[in-house]
């Protein structure tokens, strides 16, 4: 099989941030702590993002990874 789009655009990448959280609290932040990163670095070009969730029975993660250059 070929390349996903996704992964022939994530072979462009540089770097990755990973921003995680488990308690509810935290979750509802995260999109505050991403547009604060982006905020804080003009400089990147995104290139792409995958948002991930997960649970067992005490635990739900938000996982945000952003793939840029």
């Amino acid at each position: 099989m070929g390349a996903s789009a996704s992964t022939s655009v994530r072979s462009e990448y540089r770097a990755v941030k990973v921003f995680t959280a488990t308690k509810a609290a935290e979750r509802e932040r995260l999109g505050d702590q991403v547009t604060e990163w982006l905020g804080a670095n003009p400089g990147i070009s995104i290139v792409d993002t995958v948002v991930q969730q997960s649970s067992d029975q005490q635990f739900h993660c938000l996982t945000i990874v952003v793939f840029y250059r």
